[in-house]
């Protein structure tokens, strides 16, 4: 008895073997941190020297080895100051400074360099590229005798007054365009970690609050006691470092030029698997 049975195991051990399910990598969920960079007025020449902290989380859905889409939330600081300017005389007397959160939702499509199976040896690393389309809101905020103001809500360049009626004040929500290579690399079939550069083209000047030229100082109404608005003060900021430059007309920004952020994230992934029979197709 003991014979047959053994007999009969190895007789079936094939077609066992045969229905075992494979691994299918469906996805994967990940969560990023690292930082953020902005370009604009107050950034003309695409300097690096002020990161702030950028964090996000994103799904991932894979559609074969090479291609994939993905859905991301992220978050981004940034912020930059005339007094980094030092060889520009006009930009470092403007004296105009600046930071703002970003929240970022955006879909965008991955594609691969090389065919990428995680836990396969061989096929466990890829380079990638990445371009697609999100919407962001943004609050350009700036400090004045210590206290915190939204730009936005002071009008700084004549947004919503009858001396500037083509003037509206700007909305804080805008689109951007995220376009980046990265690589990842598989860890085990379940566990991926990567790093990634995106660089963001907007549809708006005013991430920094900044884009025409200066204007009337009678469209910021005094304070009570007769004194300069906070408004006033932050519009044109070259009284702290000598003679105002803010002459009504003056540039004041590149209205020319939309602004523009990076961010530069190391990110971690979980895999989302199922399985399926070999012969299922």
């Amino acid at each position: 008895m003991f014979q047959r049975l053994v007999v009969t195991a190895l007789l079936f051990f094939p077609i066992i073997g045969f229905a075992q399910y494979e691994t299918v990598q469906e996805g994967e969920f990940g969560v990023s941190v690292g930082a953020a960079h902005y370009f604009g007025d107050l950034n003309t020449r695409a300097r690096i020297n002020r990161p702030k902290l950028a964090a996000g989380i994103f799904f991932r859905k894979n559609f074969g080895n090479y291609i994939a889409a993905r859905l991301s939330a992220n978050y981004a600081r940034v912020g930059y100051s005339d007094i980094y300017n030092t060889d520009n005389e006009y930009m470092h007397r403007r004296n105009l400074s600046f930071n703002s959160n970003i929240w970022e939702l955006s879909l965008q499509g991955d594609f691969n360099f090389f065919r990428f199976m995680p836990g396969e040896p061989g096929y466990n690393f890829t380079p990638y590229v990445t371009l697609g389309a999100g919407v962001f809101n943004y609050d350009p905020f700036a400090y004045l005798g210590g206290k915190k103001y939204n730009l936005r809500s002071l009008n700084t360049e004549g947004q919503g007054s009858a001396l500037y009626p083509d003037r509206k004040p700007y909305n804080p929500m805008a689109f951007s365009v995220p376009f980046g290579v990265g690589f990842k690399y598989s860890v085990n079939r379940k566990l991926n970690i990567g790093f990634e550069i995106v660089h963001r083209f907007t549809t708006t000047d005013y991430i920094d609050d900044v884009s025409k030229t200066y204007v009337d100082p009678s469209v910021f109404p005094k304070l009570p006691d007769g004194s300069a608005s906070p408004a006033q003060l932050l519009s044109d900021r070259s009284y702290e470092t000598g003679e105002a430059i803010g002459i009504p007309g003056r540039q004041r920004g590149n209205s020319q030029q939309k602004d523009q952020f990076a961010t530069a994230v190391f990110y971690i992934t979980l895999n989302l698997q199922s399985y399926r029979c070999p012969t299922a197709n």
